[in-house]
Order: structure tokens, then sequence, then C-alpha cells
């Protein structure tokens, strides 16, 4: 049977989402432990790939798995076996047509920048930090320039393996909460280091050194080198997956603290 589950966990002490000769994965560990109580090892697929450091408040993952085992297996079971920053917190039986990776119709990702003078202590590694104030409106209307179907090469890492930098950003909302700033993108899917990427420009406009239309040179230009440097992963959390109604999942998102 084809079993899905939902995935928060804090990505400061990974190496990302993939498997590493190491061990050093999110998937490495996930599968170790769903292994434990399906008896065998298995593959474990996940919505999206997230990078060392980068967070998921919500992620989605797939296995089949011959051993039949009660759903609470999947969840308490499993969290047995995981490290503190991994939890399972949904499991589900799935169609053998439901993919975890290729069956997303939409992704979403926060980032949750905390714009205060001093760094901060309690949420380092959970936010990202920017000392110098911050207009939240430029951001924002630098942030509606990414909307629509563009070419991302600006804002993609030379390491990038997707096929094509064509991507559709479905929504670049800034709003400010106080000293924190949470910024949320959706899109038709992400190139690696994309929102990273898309965040150094941002805070760069934020704080007065380039005006919201350089978003359109830089799109137009689809030089990496023209943008600004990439920006910290402490603040990002994968937050968002969408798949047809059909497959009728627990959820689609969880925004994460503190500007839920």
């Amino acid at each position: 049977m084809r079993i899905a589950i939902g995935l928060e966990y804090d990505g400061r002490g990974f190496c990302g989402w993939q498997s590493q000769p190491s061990g050093c994965g999110i998937q490495d560990h996930v599968e170790k432990a769903v292994a434990e109580i399906a008896g065998a090892k298995l593959a474990v697929t996940a919505a999206g790939r997230t990078d060392t450091g980068v967070h998921a408040s919500f992620q989605v993952a797939h296995f089949d798995v011959a051993s039949v085992r009660p759903l609470t297996a999947w969840v308490r079971g499993v969290n047995t076996h995981l490290p503190d920053g991994i939890a399972v917190v949904w499991a589900k039986e799935m169609p053998e047509d439901f993919h975890a990776r290729f069956a997303v119709e939409e992704r979403g990702y926060r980032y949750v920048l905390l714009n205060h003078p001093v760094r901060p202590a309690l949420m380092a590694g959970k936010v990202g930090w920017h000392h110098r104030p911050l207009n939240a409106r430029a951001m924002q209307a630098a942030a509606d320039r990414l909307l629509g179907r563009h070419d991302f090469s600006a804002f993609r890492a030379a390491e990038c393996q997707a096929k094509s930098p064509e991507k559709e950003m479905r929504q670049a909302v800034v709003t400010r909460h106080g000293d924190f700033l949470a910024c949320d993108f959706r899109a038709d899917g992400f190139l690696h280091h994309m929102v990273r990427n898309i965040m150094g420009c941002l805070v760069h406009i934020g704080a007065g050194e380039a005006a919201p239309e350089w978003i359109d040179e830089l799109l137009a230009h689809k030089d990496r080198t023209r943008a600004a440097p990439t920006f910290m992963p402490d603040g990002l959390y994968l937050s968002y997956i969408r798949y047809a109604s059909r497959f009728d999942l627990p959820d689609v998102g969880r925004d994460p603290w503190p500007c839920a």
C-alpha cells in the first residue's frame, strides 16, 4: 500500500532533505525510522527537497510498504525513532497514482525575517535577521513584479538541476508584524535557492539600496551575478503544498510561528 505522511522539521541539525552518504539528510532519518516500523528498508519520497538549514512547517512524503500497520504506527511509532528536530504529524493511505513530488500542483514558502538592530538569541536559526530598518511597502512593490510566469534565471543557483528556469509565481506577499516581516511565496515550482535569492534582493530594496523596478531589470537580464547575494536559510520554511482535491489530504499548509 502507499502511505502519505505529513512532516515538520527544524532544518538546523541536518544537511537538507535529500539522503547523503554520511546519513545527515532528513530523508535518511525518516527512512530509517519508517523501516523500524515496517520491518524492512524502503524509500521515502518528499514533495520538496529543502536545503541545509531550511525548515518545514509542512512537508509531504510517501512510501510503499507491504507491512500492514495501523495509521497511528506511521505517526507515533515512527516518531519514537526520529530525532527531536523531525516529527510526523499525520499519515494516510493513498491510491497508487498519488506521488508526493510529481502530483504537486502548487508549493509555498514563508520567510520569517526579524528586522531589529540586535540579532536574535532565542530565535537564532529560526528567523532571518537584518539590522537596518526595512521598508515593507517597497519590498511589496518589488515582490508584485515577480508575479506571473517568468524566466527566474537571475534567482537560480548555479548548481540548480531544474530542466527549465521558467516558473509561475502565483503569490508574493510581504507583511509586517511588529519587528517581523513575513514573506510568502507560492508558485507552480521553485528553483534551487530561488526564494533565498529573491529575499536577498527584497532586503536590498527594503534597505533603500535599489528601487522596486530593479526586479524588472533582473528578470530581463536573466543574470544571477547582477542580483543580491543569497540570503541566509535560517528563516525559510516550506509551508504549503497543494494537491488535487480528490486526494483529500488532512491539510495543505501550516504557517510557521511567529507570524501566523
